[in-house]
């Protein structure tokens, strides 16, 4: 038998949807606004640029972001193209390719998360008090091991 929502877990689960919805379009206007990079850009070269010096595998990077690989795939050879990312064989394997930044990726991602790291800040924190922070914080844990444990993360 289905359990629908009651009227407040319904406008709760409304404004949750726009948040999740609306989130990644902001991160996206703050990002190209100031830095002319999108979200996901900015994603992986904020990866990318806390790996070890060698670089990162592009296995490793999915893991790290939580995507497919084959989005990795895809967005690291967009990336490439436009001469933010390198990659080249794993010295040591020789199997995979290790991912690295390249000058003007160094270059964007150092001019890129000033702002971003005060859009999150302003946007996110300072609206919340530290025990809202923590209920938040509490709250997200326990919707995604219940994502999880239904085999849906």
């Amino acid at each position: 038998m289905t359990r629908w929502l009651s009227t407040d877990e319904q406008h709760l689960w409304l404004e949750l949807r726009e948040f999740l919805s609306g989130l990644p379009r902001a991160i996206d206007r703050q990002l190209s606004r100031d830095s002319a990079v999108s979200g996901v850009e900015y994603a992986v070269l904020a990866a990318v640029s806390e790996a070890p010096p060698g670089g990162v595998r592009s296995g490793d990077l999915a893991a790290v972001l939580e995507w497919e690989r084959s989005r990795v795939s895809h967005m690291v050879r967009r990336m490439e193209a436009k001469g933010l990312i390198g990659r080249c064989s794993a010295s040591a394997d020789g199997r995979g390719q290790e991912i690295s930044l390249t000058e003007a990726g160094w270059d964007a991602v150092r001019g890129a998360a000033p702002g971003h790291v005060s859009m999150v800040r302003e946007t996110i924190f300072d609206p919340l008090t530290a025990a809202e922070q923590e209920q938040l914080r509490t709250s997200l844990h326990k919707i995604r091991a219940a994502a999880v444990e239904r085999g849906l993360w």
